[in-house]
C-alpha cells in the first residue's frame, strides 16, 4: 500500500476518514498506516484531529488539497486544452470575459474563483 492509496482514500470522504478505518480499509497494519500519515503530514497533505469513535481514541484526517470545480471543462476538447473549445460567442481571445476569467482562476486558483463570485455579485 502506497501513500497515494491512502491519500486517494482520504480525498473520497467529504466528512475525512477516521485513521482507525484507513488501515482496515487498505487491508495493512495500524503500524505501517502511521508511517503513511506520518509521510502525508510532513508533506502537508492531510491534517490529523483527535476524535473518539465508539470510545476509542482515533484521528480524523482530511485532505488539504481541495478538488477544483469542474467549472471549464468547456475548455478542454479530449485531453488537449482548447480555451475556446465549444464557445458560441463571436469575440477576439485578448477581450474574451469567459476566457480572461478562466485564466485568472489558474492563476488565483481557488480563491480567484471565489473572488470572481464576489466581483460578479
Amino acid at each position: 500500500m502506497s501513500a497515494e492509496e491512502a491519500l486517494e482514500y482520504i480525498k473520497s470522504r467529504p466528512e475525512g476518514a477516521l485513521q482507525s478505518d484507513l488501515w482496515k480499509v487498505l487491508k495493512i497494519d495500524s503500524r505501517k498506516c502511521s508511517r503513511i500519515v506520518a509521510k502525508l503530514l510532513k508533506d502537508n497533505l492531510i491534517t490529523r484531529e483527535v476524535e473518539s469513535a465508539e470510545g476509542i481514541r482515533t484521528y480524523r484526517l482530511s485532505c488539504t488539497i481541495k478538488p477544483r470545480g469542474r467549472r471549464f471543462d468547456p475548455l478542454l476538447a479530449l485531453d488537449a486544452f482548447e480555451p475556446c473549445a465549444g464557445c458560441i460567442e463571436e469575440c477576439i481571445p485578448e477581450h474574451c470575459a469567459k476566457l480572461s476569467e478562466w485564466i485568472f482562476s489558474i492563476v488565483m486558483g481557488v480563491e480567484g474563483e471565489v473572488a470572481v463570485e464576489k466581483v460578479r455579485s
